[in-house]
C-alpha cells in the first residue's frame, strides 16, 4: 500500500499486561507479610498472587475497558409501560463484578486477617476498573450496620459475606448472594445529614416503615438491598430498604435518572423517589446516624485503599513506559530528572499503601477486641481519607506527563485515572468533613490521640526528620483555640507523621529517607521531581517497578 513504507513503529513501551500486580508491588506483598500472622501467609499469598495473575490479564483488563466504555442505562419502563426501575450493564461489568465477590472483596468479617486479605486484593482491584469497588464496598461495609439488630444480621450477612454472584432481581431469601448499596445524600443537606427530609410512618408490623422521599446520590441502585437514612417520629434513623419484597413484588424504588458523573463512568449513581416504599428499621429511632457510622468507616477505608490502587497502577504505567522509551540517547528512566519524578511519585504512593494495609491491620486487631487498635482507627481513618484521597489527583496527573502526548490518549489508560483520580476525596465526605471528623475524635475521645502518639512513638530516635514533625505536631496539637480554620493543616500533618513513622519502620532505607527528606524535612518542593539529587533515586524507582 502507498505509504506504507514509512510506517514502523519503534521506540514504543510494550503493554502492561501478562503480569502479576501482586508478587510485582513490592511494597504491597512486604505489607501484607507484615501483618498477617506467619500461619496464615503463605495461603493468603497465593491466593493475592492468583488475583494479581487476573488483574494483570489482557483479558480482565479488556473488561476494564469494556465496562468504562460502555456506561449503564436506566429502563424505567419495560415494553408494556410497566415501571421497572432497572439497570442496564455491559457484560463485562457483571463479569469484573461476579469475579471481585469470588474473590472474597465482600467476605472480610469473621475471616482470619479478613481485613488485610481484602484490603490488598481491593486495592489491586481498583487498578483494573474503579467503578465496580463501589457495590464491593458498599456490601462489604453494610455488615457492621446490619449486626445492631441481631436478627436482621442473622438473615442478611450470610448472604452479603458469600462468594457467589447472582445479578437477578428476585427476593434475596431466594438468593445464594446479594449486593447493597446506601442512601443517605439528599438535595438540600449534602454531608449534613440530619438536614434530611425523607419521612417514615411506622407501619402495624413492629420494625416496618413506609418511606416517603429523595436520595440525591443512591450509590449502586442495582442492588438487592440499600441502607438509607430517614426521618421517624424519633428522629433520624437507619433503614434496609429491599429491592424486591419477600412475596416477589418490586418494592417502590423509582430511579428519576442516573448522573452523568465525570469518572466512574461504569458505576451507577443514581437519583431516586421513595412513595411509600418497604422499609425496616435498624438499629433504634433517632440512632441512625450512629448506626450507620461503621459503614462509613469501612467504606472511607476503601476510600483510601482505592486511591491508593489507582496511585499504584499510575506509578507502574509511567515507571514501565520510561524503561522501555529512549530519548536523547538513552532510557527516560536512566535519565536524572525523569528519575526524580519517578521517584517522587513511586513514593507517594509506597507511602499510601503502607498506611492503607496498616489501618486494615487495625481493623482486623480492632476486631479481636484491642480497644487501642479501635481508637487508632477513630483517628487514622479520616486523616488518612483526607490525606491520601487528595494526593491521587496530582499523583495521576503527574504520571500522565510522564507519558507524554501517549498519556493523553485514552488508548493509554492514563486519562481514565486521571478521571477516576478526584473521586475519593468527594466520596463518603470530602475534605473538610474528613477534617472536622479528626477534631471531633480529639475533642471527645482523648484515647485516639494517645493511640495515634503510640504508635507513631515506636519510629522515635530513628530519623531525626521525623522526630522533628513530631515534636512539631505535638506543639500544634498543644493549642485548640480556634482550631477549625486550621484544620486541614492540622489533619495534613497528622497524616504525614503517620506515613513517615511506618516507612521509618517498615520501609527500606532509601524510601524512608526520600520521605522524611521531602515530606517532613522541607527539602522538597510543591511538584513531583523535586527531590534532593544526593537521594539514592535509583533504588526508588527500581523498587515501584512492575515486574513480577
Amino acid at each position: 500500500m502507498a505509504g506504507s513504507s514509512t510506517h514502523s513503529v519503534t521506540n514504543q513501551a510494550p503493554p502492561l499486561v501478562g503480569y502479576d500486580v501482586f508478587t510485582a508491588d513490592r511494597a504491597l506483598r512486604a505489607a501484607v507479610e507484615r501483618h498477617l500472622d506467619p500461619a496464615l501467609r503463605e495461603q493468603a499469598l497465593a491466593e493475592l498472587s492468583g488475583l494479581g495473575r487476573s488483574c494483570g490479564s489482557a483479558q480482565v483488563q479488556e473488561w476494564g475497558v469494556q465496562a468504562n466504555e460502555n456506561p449503564p442505562r436506566l429502563r424505567t419502563h419495560d415494553r408494556y409501560g410497566h415501571r421497572v426501575d432497572e439497570v442496564d450493564f455491559h457484560p463485562a461489568w457483571h463479569r469484573l463484578l461476579g469475579k471481585g465477590v469470588a474473590a472474597g472483596l465482600t467476605a472480610a468479617w469473621d475471616r482470619p486477617g479478613g481485613h488485610v486479605r481484602r484490603a490488598a486484593a481491593f486495592l489491586m482491584w481498583t487498578q483494573v476498573e474503579a467503578g465496580n469497588g463501589c457495590p464491593l464496598s458498599m456490601t462489604h461495609a453494610a455488615v457492621p450496620a446490619l449486626r445492631t439488630d441481631p436478627a436482621l444480621a442473622a438473615e442478611w450477612v450470610p448472604r452479603l459475606t458469600s462468594t457467589v454472584y447472582d445479578r437477578e432481581l428476585r427476593p434475596a431469601h431466594l438468593k445464594a448472594g446479594v449486593l447493597f448499596g446506601m442512601g443517605m445524600t439528599e438535595k438540600q443537606g449534602g454531608s449534613d445529614v440530619r438536614a434530611n427530609t425523607t419521612a417514615a410512618r411506622p407501619l402495624a408490623e413492629e420494625g416496618t416503615y413506609e418511606l416517603t422521599g429523595h436520595k440525591w446520590f443512591c450509590s449502586a441502585p442495582m442492588s438487592d438491598g440499600f441502607l438509607v437514612l430517614a426521618q421517624a417520629p424519633g428522629g433520624l434513623t437507619c433503614f434496609l430498604v429491599p429491592r424486591v419484597l419477600a412475596d416477589g413484588t418490586r418494592n417502590v424504588f423509582l430511579v428519576q435518572r442516573l448522573k452523568d458523573k465525570l469518572g466512574n463512568r461504569s458505576n451507577a449513581s443514581a437519583e431516586v423517589e421513595f412513595a411509600g416504599t418497604w422499609a425496616r428499621r435498624v438499629g433504634e429511632e433517632g440512632q441512625g446516624v450512629r448506626t450507620i457510622i461503621e459503614m462509613v468507616a469501612a467504606t472511607r477505608l476503601d476510600c483510601v485503599l482505592g486511591s491508593a490502587g489507582l496511585m499504584r497502577q499510575a506509578v507502574a504505567q509511567a515507571v514501565h513506559h520510561c524503561a522501555h522509551r529512549e530519548a536523547f540517547g538513552g532510557r527516560l528512566i536512566d535519565k536524572p530528572l525523569m528519575r526524580n519524578v519517578l521517584a517522587d511519585l513511586a513514593i507517594e504512593s509506597e507511602a499510601a499503601t503502607t498506611l492503607a494495609l496498616r489501618l486494615a491491620a487495625a481493623y482486623d486487631a480492632g476486631a479481636g477486641g484491642d480497644e487501642q487498635e479501635r481508637a487508632l482507627l477513630r483517628i487514622a481513618v479520616p486523616a488518612a481519607k483526607y490525606w491520601v484521597t487528595k494526593r491521587c489527583a496530582p499523583v495521576a496527573v503527574e504520571a500522565a506527563e510522564c507519558l507524554g502526548g501517549n498519556g493523553y490518549v485514552e488508548e493509554s489508560g492514563m486519562p481514565r485515572l486521571v478521571r477516576e483520580s478526584p473521586l475519593n476525596s468527594i466520596w463518603e465526605g470530602a475534605g473538610n468533613v474528613q477534617a472536622l471528623d479528626v477534631l471531633r475524635a480529639l475533642g471527645r475521645r482523648p484515647q485516639t490521640l494517645d493511640a495515634y502518639l503510640t504508635e507513631v512513638g515506636q519510629a522515635r530516635g530513628a530519623d531525626h526528620r521525623l522526630d522533628a514533625a513530631i515534636k512539631n505536631l505535638l506543639t500544634e496539637l498543644s493549642d485548640l483555640q480556634a482550631v477549625e480554620g486550621r484544620a486541614r493543616r492540622l489533619v495534613e500533618r497528622l497524616a504525614l507523621v503517620l506515613q513517615g513513622s511506618l516507612l521509618v519502620r517498615y520501609a527500606p532505607p532509601e524510601v524512608a529517607d526520600a520521605f522524611c527528606a521531602s515530606r517532613l524535612g522541607g527539602d522538597g518542593g510543591a511538584s513531583f521531581g523535586t527531590l534532593p539529587a544526593t537521594l539514592d533515586l535509583a533504588s526508588v524507582v527500581e523498587r515501584a517497578r512492575p515486574v513480577s
